[in-house]
């Protein structure tokens, strides 16, 4: 099998349990402790980018993977940049939209994988930056 195309399993296998992690904390924050959608939104993140970060430091790009730190910290950013995104995002189609906050959360967690990929492959777990 190509690199790429493990690459790409691996990534697709820790991006939906993290999605699955993310939208699932996020549902439960909502649904059992009544939290804002928004709120619960926040928190699913903070739980899915253990998640996330570890299954691709340690499968997706550990070929390529810099010491652990500095991968943590690109990959964070890229995260929070995500974040942040998807926190806009999610206020603004709450509001504009008929859909529920759960099949919108969905969508908008669906939409942010490839960009993450991108820059997570050709930054953030990196070893050596072109100059």
């Amino acid at each position: 099998m190509p690199p790429l195309i493990k690459q790409i399993g691996w990534f697709i296998a820790v991006g939906c349990a993290a999605a699955a992690t993310h939208w699932g904390v996020a549902v439960g924050c909502v649904e059992l402790l009544g939290m804002p959608p928004l709120a619960a939104n926040a928190a699913g993140w903070l739980v899915a980018f253990i998640v996330s970060f570890t299954g691709h430091y340690r499968l997706t790009f550990r070929h390529l993977a810099s010491h652990w730190t500095i991968a943590a910290r690109r990959f964070f950013l890229i995260s929070a940049c995500g974040f942040l995104f998807n926190e806009v995002s999610y206020a603004l189609l709450l509001h504009t939209t008929r859909l529920r906050y759960d099949i919108l959360l969905a969508l908008i967690l669906l939409g942010l994988a490839v960009l993450t990929f991108l820059a997570s492959r050709l930054w953030a777990f990196r070893r050596k930056i072109a100059a």
